[in-house]
């Protein structure tokens, strides 16, 4: 039987992360072996680019073809994994959907709550069709771009390692707020219609001010998050090629090659943030629709 065909089993079955995992599986599955297909091609681009940058210093346009070649694959295994994803967590969201209000009317739930609750199962999708993949290419670079980087500079390897230490603090320690300013926010979000019905300009007015106070709080929150992180970034951009030169490295390609792979790791670190806000807010969801 497929996975998603059974409304009726899962109609009383609460919504989690876990439970979508384990659910539809195989569906899953298969994107998260193109995500890593595609995530291990992508690590080869910095190192390929060295080697053609050296091959052209040397008349050899060799590697510049491997390089093209590289390109050419990855844009099939991405396009392949996009068209796929499209279609099987359509699939997914309008199982869950509908058993959700099932669900809900069952439990007896006033009709401007379910309607916010359907909206905000569609983050549960989301995640896993947009985020999902984007947090397996991270977490993939991050791990494959710090082994690489301790094979050809150890110092910068330690560096790496420390900015990881920074931000598992300063999300670990910002973890509570961000959950309760999330609470805050869905609690009031599900007053919406009726607040709506009401037809009073001032109660909607206080409302949409109200949801403004908790968007303005999330926003602070992840701005202080986000200028701490910063700074270490900064550090780091500045001491990776300072320490890369002093060690006395002349190989242009090498060079290059390392600082292109502490980009890389920048940027897939700056974005395990969001997701990590992202899953935090997910939680929230998880235990509202338990209630």
């Amino acid at each position: 039987m497929s996975d998603l065909a059974m409304p009726q089993a899962k109609a009383h079955q609460t919504i989690s992360l876990r439970i979508l995992f384990s659910r539809f599986r195989w569906r899953i599955a298969l994107t998260v072996v193109l995500v890593l297909a595609e995530s291990g091609l992508n690590l080869l681009f910095p190192l390929l680019i060295g080697f053609a940058i050296n091959g052209l210093l040397e008349q050899n346009t060799d590697p510049l073809a491997h390089l093209g070649l590289l390109g050419v694959i990855t844009l099939i295994v991405g396009s392949g994994r996009r068209f796929y994803d499209t279609r099987a967590f359509a699939g997914i969201y309008t199982a869950v959907s509908t058993e959700m209000v099932e669900r809900e009317q069952q439990k007896g739930t006033p009709l401007s709550a379910i309607a916010t609750r359907s909206g905000l199962l569609t983050e549960f999708v989301e995640f896993l069709e947009n985020s999902m993949p984007m947090i397996l290419e991270s977490l993939i670079g991050i791990v494959g771009v710090l082994l690489i980087i301790l094979n050809l500079n150890a110092s910068v390897f330690a560096a790496c390692l420390a900015l990881v230490g920074l931000i598992a603090l300063v999300y670990l320690a910002s973890g509570k707020w961000n959950f309760s300013f999330n609470q805050g926010y869905n609690d009031e979000l599900e007053k919406r219609v009726e607040v709506l019905s009401s037809h009073q300009l001032q109660s909607i007015a206080a409302h949409f001010k109200r949801l403004m106070i908790w968007n303005i709080r999330l926003s602070d929150l992840e701005t202080l998050n986000y200028a701490i992180v910063w700074l270490g970034i900064i550090a780091l951009l500045i001491y990776s090629p300072i320490t890369v030169i002093e060690s006395g490295v002349i190989n242009y390609g090498l060079v290059f090659s390392v600082l292109m792979y502490v980009f890389q790791y920048i940027e897939s670190l700056v974005s395990l943030p969001l997701f990590i806000q992202q899953i935090i807010r997910l939680q929230e969801i998880t235990q509202r629709l338990r209630n």
